[in-house]
């Protein structure tokens, strides 16, 4: 239950708990915590049977555990009973992450020479790591002084 709670923790608890109750009731404040925590873990247990009853036989290995995503995932790739780990395997994200990078950089060097001959049917590249020229002088549309 407390598995990550360091010496250090510990330590401050108790002289937490000293300072806060005092010597004297001290030992009857630890007799009431532990006895809460015992009703509860009986009534968790009560719980779950009345659950499990109720499930039916075909749910007697039925595990609370379970029901966490995490923890049904790992059970079901372990059991790989559908072929899931041939799946992951199957699938492998650097080689397909370099294929497209490869796909790209192929792509940047062809770019010059495809971009001049091909038409526009003819599936021209457009780079886009250019920048668009800037409109010069006469590039300009015709300022009309009556309209504005």
């Amino acid at each position: 239950m407390f598995n990550d709670i360091g010496p250090l923790e510990l330590v401050t608890i108790i002289v937490l708990a000293v300072l806060v109750f005092g010597p004297d009731k001290l030992p009857k404040v630890i007799q009431d915590v532990m006895r809460t925590v015992r009703k509860i873990r009986e009534f968790s247990e009560s719980a779950k049977a009345d659950i499990r009853s109720e499930l039916g036989p075909e749910f007697k290995d039925f595990e609370f555990e379970d029901l966490n995503p995490k923890t049904f995932i790992r059970k079901q790739l372990d059991n790989d009973e559908l072929g899931l780990k041939e799946i992951r395997n199957g699938f492998d994200l650097k080689k397909e992450m370099a294929d497209v990078t490869d796909a790209v950089h192929s792509r940047d060097t062809d770019a010059p020479s495809a971009s001049g001959s091909a038409g526009a049917s003819g599936g021209a590249r457009v780079d886009m790591t250019k920048r668009p020229e800037k409109p010069g002088e006469d590039d300009r549309p015709p300022f009309d002084a009556d309209a504005t």
